[in-house]
């Protein structure tokens, strides 16, 4: 599978996968989930969000995450920013226990470890404030020098593009112009991890690019890890690595390398791999499970090399549990 790339993304490659029965641990990788559990009750009724997430993402990835409705997409994001909890399992970020933080420690690791931006411009700036007051209010909550923050502010503007807007308030800002104000003021006060959802869902193609630019910035110039949620393949398709989620768990993912060849053109190859998670479960594609016929059990032989998997070839009398 082949893919032109329109940019070149991060080349930094994606952490060592640990052992499957070995429990990960902080020093393996800037964003480590670990059987990542989180339920909601309401009314009689439970929902699993998640249910038993495992995730590696290394320290300067920038990395894109894909799945449906209900996958759990969200509620992963909104733990690793420290919005919410997991019911079980664990989370670090930057070598923070997430599960193990107090109050006044998740306050701070919202300001300093982690920036987030949200799908709906109106969410991301005050709507009063212009766009390099809104990029000073987290230094200043910070108790950053004025001086700092101004030349941080500066920075951040200018090198997102935006440096035009720094007088403007959201209203008199395009959606784009919005959103990179809002990569800025997420990067205020220099986070190890940049998050967001769907930056790029009430955008344009060409306004979506110019966002996904100053994604790609703040990962290759400003030293960010960005994780991005999306739905937008121009977005998923140049990035290094895709992680898929289905039913609350990580089922796939897509690693693309980029090639050049005699006369310069570059292209991304991609490769697409199934999660092997702690327990040695692997989700099966769903259209190839559909067009094997595949139900309930699978037969699996082990090849010197590799595991073939089979549909059940069971007769009925075996299903019925009599002899062969």
């Amino acid at each position: 599978m082949t893919e032109p790339a329109a940019h070149t993304p991060h080349d930094q490659a994606p952490t060592a996968p640990v052992a499957h029965d070995q429990a990960p641990t902080a020093a393996d990788g800037m964003i480590v989930c670990d059987r990542l559990v989180r339920i909601y009750y309401g009314e009689g009724i439970e929902v699993q969000a998640l249910q038993g997430l495992d995730l590696q993402i290394a320290a300067g990835e920038l990395t894109a995450l894909i799945g449906a409705a209900g996958s759990g997409k969200s509620t992963l994001m909104n733990i690793l920013a420290g919005l919410d909890a997991p019911t079980a399992g664990t989370v670090w970020v930057a070598g923070r226990n997430l599960g193990a933080m107090t109050a006044a420690e998740r306050l701070a690791y919202r300001r300093n470890t982690v920036g987030f931006i949200w799908q709906q411009t109106s969410r991301n700036l005050l709507p009063y404030m212009t766009a390099r007051q809104n990029v000073l209010l987290p230094m200043r909550l910070n108790s950053l020098g004025r001086r700092k923050r101004l030349q941080r502010a500066g920075l951040l503007l200018d090198t997102l593009g935006i440096a035009y807007c720094a007088d403007r308030t959201p209203d008199r800002m395009s959606g784009g112009e919005q959103q990179r104000a809002a990569i800025a003021t997420a990067l205020a006060n220099q986070p190890k991890v940049l998050l967001a959802d769907e930056p790029t869902g009430e955008l344009d193609s060409s306004t979506a690019q110019d966002v996904f630019s100053a994604l790609q910035t703040a990962n290759t110039e400003l030293g960010a890890t960005v994780l991005v949620v999306t739905h937008d393949p121009a977005v998923s398709s140049q990035v290094r690595r895709t992680i898929a989620i289905r039913d609350g768990k990580t089922s796939s993912e897509t690693i693309r390398h980029a090639a050049t060849d005699e006369r310069g053109t570059t292209t991304l190859h991609a490769r697409d791999y199934a999660t092997l998670d702690r327990a040695g479960r692997v989700q099966l594609p769903r259209e190839m499970i559909r067009r094997l016929g595949m139900r309930k059990r699978v037969e699996l032989q082990e090849e010197p090399d590799h595991i073939g998997v089979w549909p059940d070839q069971a007769t009925d009398q075996e299903r019925e549990g009599g002899p062969r």
